[in-house]
């Protein structure tokens, strides 16, 4: 199974399909990526578990999948700090200039008593 996924993603990565796609099918896509990483991990992590493995495992394959692994964490973690503190200047530049939409917008009560600014909070 991961062989085939792995292959339909090279074969997706020789096309420009993001440039077709609206905001949906990118959240979409994306969101099946961050499913599919979080099954490929859960598996690695159970597989780590298993006794023949932690047996017979030779040490330069394990010191493989500890550098390798440490390098997806950290590009993770990049991702989600980048990806967060943009957002975060995005919706209090839509908060400044009043664009934010009022259904999902919630004015935080001390804010509204002391003038404080929130980041953002949402329904």
């Amino acid at each position: 199974m991961q062989k085939n996924l792995l292959k339909i993603m090279e074969q997706r990565e020789g096309r420009e399909i993001a440039r077709d796609m609206d905001r949906l099918d990118l959240i979409l896509d994306s969101r099946y990526a961050f499913q599919q990483m979080m099954r490929t991990i859960k598996a690695f992590d159970q597989w780590l578990q298993d006794p023949l493995v932690i047996k017979h495992m030779p040490k330069d394959m394990l010191e493989d999948v500890q550098k390798t692994s440490w390098q997806i964490l950290k590009l993770l973690l990049e991702l989600d700090v980048r990806h967060t503190s943009q957002f975060r200047e995005l919706i209090n530049k839509l908060k400044d200039s009043g664009q934010l939409d009022p259904l999902i917008w919630i004015r935080q009560p001390e804010e509204q008593q002391s003038g404080r600014r929130n980041t953002f909070t949402m329904m």
